[in-house]
Order: C-alpha cells, then structure tokens, then sequence
C-alpha cells in the first residue's frame, strides 16, 4: 500500500477536485463517515464526491487552507488525519478529519472518516 494514498485524497478534497477524488476511489467502495450530527455511506466514487462536495464541504464553504496532513501506516490500513481552514458566511473554521483506508489496484476500497465538525478559529 501506498502511504500517500490518503494524502492525495485530503489534497484533491481541499481542492474540491471531483474528477481527481473519482480517481483515487474504486468502483466498489465501502466508505462509511461519521460527522458530529450523522452516520454517512456511499458505495460508488458519484455518491461518495457528492456526499463530500455537496454535503460535507458545500459550495458556500470555501476551503481555504491545508494546515496539516499527516499519513501512515497502521499493519494493512493507511491513517490520514488532515486539517482544513474553512470560511463561509457563519464565519472562519477549523475541519479536522481522521481516516483509516485500504487500497486496491492502487485505488482506496474501503474507507472510514470521522469528522470534528467545523470548530470556530
């Protein structure tokens, strides 16, 4: 497994890049999130870049800085953990996001994200 798998996804989900998180996700994937209101899932690389880009981080919020990435390897998992700097009309925000990934035919297969809300900064 690559260990930068996870890093690629954080970098393509600050940059709201949906052709480039399509990429980096197989046709059968298993990702399952949990944010500070709700359990998410998705099983295909459509419902997962619009649960991302149209829930998670929608048009009003603007990523606009990675404060830190970091990956490794847990045995056969990859860990990412990421931080964003996030503002939209409530205000500036901190997003952190930890998740734990496997990899198949270099793409991520299975996937589960646990998400700190947006926090004020």
């Amino acid at each position: 497994m690559e260990a930068s798998l996870g890093s690629d996804f954080a970098r393509a989900l600050a940059a709201k890049d949906p052709g480039r998180l399509r990429e980096l996700v197989h046709p059968a994937i298993d990702f399952r999130g949990l944010t500070p209101s709700r359990a998410w899932e998705a099983s295909d690389p459509d419902e997962l870049t619009s649960l991302l880009l149209d829930e998670w981080f929608a048009d009003k919020d603007e990523i606009v800085g990675v404060e830190s990435i970091e990956s490794d390897v847990v045995s056969d998992r990859e860990r990412v953990g990421y931080r964003f700097s996030v503002t939209n009309p409530d205000g500036d925000f901190l997003v952190e996001q930890q998740a734990y990934l496997e990899e198949r035919e270099g793409r991520i297969c299975w996937m589960r994200v646990v998400c700190s809300g947006f926090r004020p900064s």
